[in-house]
């Protein structure tokens, strides 16, 4: 068996029938300028809104675009390739222009997140990578942005990697979160790429390794001073008791600085542990939540009240059941000048560029117009 091929921006990122329209527009030698508009056609349930995501790594990846000798024998094994078109591949760059959101906007359906505007055969091979990369960060920044909402100023950490759908997405999932602002993340090669802050506590196994709890947190606190303890490995109040002794015998400048609850109800079982770490006298001491926590837990916790400092989200920030994909798509509006337009039903295409305007009201957008050079529209 051969060895896997790095995955990466290079020309085989792209689907097959990408390639055969870029090779029978040069064959016929169109190559007049064509504009594709990104946009999505509908909201998932229970949303309203979108974060636009990932335009500063997709222009990274375009400008990194290109097809290798080794590319170019895999496609010529494919035998469907011309050797002259394959040999024009060599040399292949990206020669147009594309225009976006700023990442971190707000939009609705049926806008344009951006447009590619290039000869019509690159605009064409880009299709698959354009949708990947603004299709999935945009995908996970507005999920993580209803988080932060929900959060109502508390601090959002990311600890979803080891459940996001392979090492990219944990990664630029990561940085999705940030952009949408969630404070840091639990990954340390999103830190390292993106210089994000990262942070993270320690496992239930860790303390399942000793012969008590308090042995486990004193090891730690001895190796990471100023720590935060993972308090729910067996009975949660005791390990909250156990960490506000372990605190009182180090003192601040040692002994743990807040405490992580990963179960249970978290609502009665953080008003316990704030009474027990006031009554103490450790009133800076932190309280993390995290467990099974989405926007909606979120959001219930701190209407009720729950003294939870810090809320760490994983499985469901960075794979969210209620909207796993989005129905995003890359559609010609325009070609050597003349708009162009789909009429499928329930797919109707705008012609032609676009230019998103808001008009507000009261500091709410309570309307939006996409102007076209081929048609005004307005909703």
């Amino acid at each position: 068996m051969r060895e896997p091929r790095p995955i990466g921006a290079g020309g085989l990122f792209a689907d097959l029938y990408e390639l055969t329209m870029l090779r029978a527009y040069d064959a016929l030698g169109m190559d007049g300028e064509a504009v594709f508009s990104v946009y999505i056609r509908k909201l998932p349930k229970k949303r309203n809104f979108f974060i636009a995501c990932g335009l500063d790594e997709l222009l990274d990846d375009v400008e990194r675009f290109h097809f290798s000798s080794e590319d170019q024998r895999y496609l010529r094994s494919l035998n469907l390739f011309p050797e002259d078109f394959l040999e024009k591949l060599r040399s292949f760059r990206f020669m147009g222009d594309i225009f976006g959101l700023p990442e971190g906007t707000p939009f609705f359906v049926n806008e344009p997140i951006l447009e590619v505007r290039a000869p019509i055969g690159q605009a064409q091979v880009l299709e698959t990578l354009v949708l990947n990369r603004i299709g999935l960060q945009t995908l996970l920044a507005s999920k993580a942005y209803r988080v932060v909402k929900a959060a109502a100023g508390r601090r959002v950490m990311d600890f979803g990697a080891r459940r996001a759908q392979g090492e990219e997405a944990a990664i630029r999932g990561a940085r999705a979160f940030a952009i949408a602002g969630v404070e840091g993340t639990s990954q340390l090669a999103a830190g390292a790429r993106y210089n994000l802050p990262v942070a993270g506590t320690m496992a239930h196994s860790f303390v399942e390794a000793f012969a008590s709890e308090e042995e486990a947190f004193a090891a730690f606190a001895e190796l990471y001073p100023r720590s935060i303890v993972l308090v729910d490995t067996y009975d949660t109040l005791r390990g909250v008791c156990n960490a506000v002794a372990l605190r009182q015998k180090l003192g601040p400048e040692r002994g743990p600085v807040g405490i992580r609850l990963d179960s249970g109800d978290l609502l009665d079982l953080s008003r316990a542990s704030r009474v027990l770490l006031d009554a103490a006298g450790l009133t800076d001491m932190k309280i993390v939540a995290s467990g099974g926590l989405n926007e909606t837990k979120v959001d219930a916790l701190v209407q009720a009240g729950a003294p939870i400092d810090i809320f760490g989200v994983g499985t469901d920030m960075s794979v969210p059941d209620d909207a796993p994909s989005l129905d995003i798509s890359y559609k010609l509006t325009e070609y050597a000048d003349a708009g162009r337009m789909k009429l499928s039903p329930k797919r109707l295409t705008l012609p032609g560029r676009k230019q998103v305007f808001r008009h507000m009201q009261d500091g709410v957008a309570d309307r939006r117009y996409l102007l076209s050079a081929q048609l005004h529209c307005y909703a």
